[in-house]
């Protein structure tokens, strides 16, 4: 993380060092105490606040993650979001001259992304991140520079956004939080060249998530509404997800009610699928069992863990043993909500069959969940 030594300090205004120690001194932190709660050394902030050290994206995120301000405006996603919200349609595709490319292509990358998006089910972020980059890359330039048809191009702007959602959530879940938000928003500009507002909703709404987990919940909540608001044409189940993500910001901010409504509401959607609708294939893991899985989720985060156990034992049990890493993420939930209920002693046999999995899944949000479970348990014997 600390990297930057020997960089001159940035001349961009948002990235200036005064800025960051501005807000900390504002929210009446020591540097000792921004350190600690940054998890940068307490020499490295002192270098970067008086200016010896660069300010990278990164510590921005950090210090307002920890001090709950805004203080870049660069990649400020709820302007972004409010942008993509209100603004017209493009008329056209603005199409570049270059190499022309047909539909043969186009339907090779759309194969590519459907696998990659299943291969995220069974390996690890650290292997799948470099892999999605490298394909979004390679399909940023063809967007760029290559000469096709509106039909193609339309199709070719799809497959970026889904990639760029695709890259976005492996490097959140590899713990690369700065990275993952600039995959969402630069998918969600893929997005705008066509007028795809679900798409487009879909990448929004991945980074509610993210923030909801750890950004500025009141930020994740109006960028998940915006989302569900926005998604002009959404099917019934890609309807259904950002209900969800809208469900899991509401209880983050600990807003009962408007959790249940965003619940109620994707139960209805969800409900309305039907053969003759046609759903995006990146919907294609969002079922029953998943849709009780947030609603565990959300009855543990507002304070009613006792809702939550029947519902995670039942999706656990028909969960595919080989999606390692889903299966543990679900079992620090079920281990939190017997912690929260008194019983401890299963909170700590299912807690370790989370960590035994964490141990594999090579996962920085499965870690994080382990120890923030084995935390809870040692509180909750105390």
């Amino acid at each position: 993380m600390e990297q930057d030594a020997g960089l001159p300090p940035s001349t961009d205004d948002t990235r200036s060092p005064s800025r960051l120690r501005t807000a900390r001194e504002a929210a009446g932190y020591s540097l000792a105490r921004m350190a600690a709660l940054t998890h940068f050394s307490k020499p490295y902030l002192g270098l970067v606040e008086t200016g010896r050290r660069s300010v990278t994206a990164e510590l921005i995120e950090r210090y307002e993650q920890v001090l709950g301000v805004a203080i870049g405006t660069a990649l400020d996603p709820v302007r972004i979001t409010h942008e993509w919200l209100l603004g017209d349609t493009p008329a056209s595709l603005q199409l570049r001259a270059g190499r022309q490319i047909g539909v043969s292509l186009v339907e090779a990358l759309e194969t590519r992304v459907v696998e990659l998006r299943h291969l995220d089910d069974t390996v690890s972020s650290s292997h799948m991140l470099p892999v999605i980059t490298k394909e979004l890359g390679a399909a940023n330039v063809l967007a760029r520079d290559a000469a096709y048809s509106d039909a193609v191009g339309r199709r070719l702007f799809t497959a970026v956004g889904e990639l760029a959602q695709l890259a976005g959530w492996v490097a959140s879940d590899a713990g690369q939080y700065v990275k993952a938000k600039q995959f969402y928003l630069s998918g969600v500009s893929a997005t705008e060249t066509i007028g795809d507002r679900v798409l487009g909703a879909q990448l929004l709404s991945c980074l509610s998530y993210q923030l909801a987990n750890i950004g500025r919940r009141d930020d994740a909540m109006l960028i998940a509404r915006s989302a569900v608001s926005g998604a002009t044409g959404a099917t019934p189940v890609a309807r259904a997800l950002l209900l969800e993500r809208y469900a899991w910001a509401a209880a983050r901010l600990r807003d009962t009610a408007a959790a249940r409504r965003a619940l109620d509401a994707a139960d209805d959607a969800y409900e309305r699928r039907s053969d003759g609708i046609p759903e995006p294939e990146w919907v294609y893991w969002l079922n029953r069992a998943e849709i009780d899985v947030m609603a565990a989720r959300c009855a543990i985060e507002v304070g009613a863990p006792a809702r939550a156990e029947p519902l995670l034992t039942r999706a656990l049990a028909g969960y595919a043993s080989e999606h390692i890493r889903e299966v543990a993420l679900y079992q620090t939930w079920l281990a939190e909500s017997y912690a929260e209920t008194g019983d401890l002693d299963a909170a700590r046999a299912t807690l370790g069959q989370a960590q035994a999995a964490a141990e594999r899944a090579d996962s920085a949000r499965l870690q994080r969940r382990v120890t923030a479970i084995a935390n809870l348990i040692d509180r909750r014997a105390t």
